[in-house]
């Protein structure tokens, strides 16, 4: 978001998950966002620290930081809707708020684009695949109905096939072969370092997915963390469940279980 708002050259440190704008990489590592380093951020004498809400550990943190006299904005982001609201706050904090109007202006435009599209393409009005996302394995943990994920799946053209309300879903390998998922989208970065291909995996070979070469790696940065990049997550998505849209969609190789850029 700071990126996008011309506001990368005011970041003085960021967590060992946050990769871009490249730039970022020499600045020094605060920890997780979930357990930072408190003297760490001290350190750098930041004005402001945002900081994406989680789990109830999150919190801890910041109220730690405040107590040193920092100000910290914390944000929520679990529908397009809150990231705009993000967006807009972020550039209100930063004096950008003209940049930030501006990208959520494009943003919107082009999921109105993406949903028209959608909704005038034959395939789409008769079929939304059902779609499996995996945010980690082994130990499988699948993304619910609650959270950016669904969004982007639902603007996408699919439908979320696990039914979990929650953010996150724990399910075993037999549970996910019920589910049935015609599309299984593997999310590889920091929460999933090193995932294997559907191939790989014996009791998975033979969900629909799998037999139809519709599973794909997709980057953990685009899909999970809030930002701009989730509308490219949602288009390139749209383009590989509804290629007759001709919606922006990554190169793929020719493998089986191709992977998205």
């Amino acid at each position: 978001i700071l990126d996008g708002l011309g506001r990368a050259g005011a970041i003085v440190a960021r967590t060992n998950a946050d990769r871009l704008p490249a730039s970022i990489m020499r600045l020094p590592v605060i920890g997780t966002h979930m357990r930072p380093n408190i003297e760490a951020v001290l350190a750098q004498r930041p004005d402001l620290v945002l900081q994406l809400a989680g789990r109830k550990e999150a919190s801890l943190p910041v109220e730690a930081l405040r107590k040193h006299g920092l100000k910290v904005a914390v944000f929520h982001a679990s529908t397009f809707a809150e990231l705009f609201s993000v967006i807009r706050r972020v550039g209100l904090l930063t004096g950008s708020e003209e940049q930030a109007e501006v990208m959520v202006r494009g943003l919107e435009m082009r999921l109105t684009a993406l949903d028209n599209k959608l909704s005038a393409s034959a395939d789409n009005r008769t079929s939304r695949p059902r779609v499996f996302f995996e945010v980690r394995s082994p130990n499988m943990l699948a993304a619910g109905q609650a959270g950016l994920v669904g969004e982007i799946i639902r603007h996408a053209g699919g439908v979320n096939c696990v039914a979990d309300k929650a953010k996150f879903a724990r399910l075993s390998e037999e549970e996910v072969i019920r589910l049935m998922p015609e599309a299984y989208l593997i999310q590889r970065g920091p929460m999933n370092p090193a995932p294997l291909p559907l191939d790989k995996r014996p009791r998975l070979r033979a969900i629909p997915a799998a037999l139809s070469g519709k599973a794909w790696f997709v980057d953990e940065q685009k899909y999970s963390r809030p930002g701009p990049r989730n509308v490219d997550a949602a288009e390139e998505l749209a383009g590989l469940l509804h290629p007759e849209i001709k919606s922006p969609a990554p190169k793929v190789p020719t493998s089986k279980h191709k992977d998205t850029k």
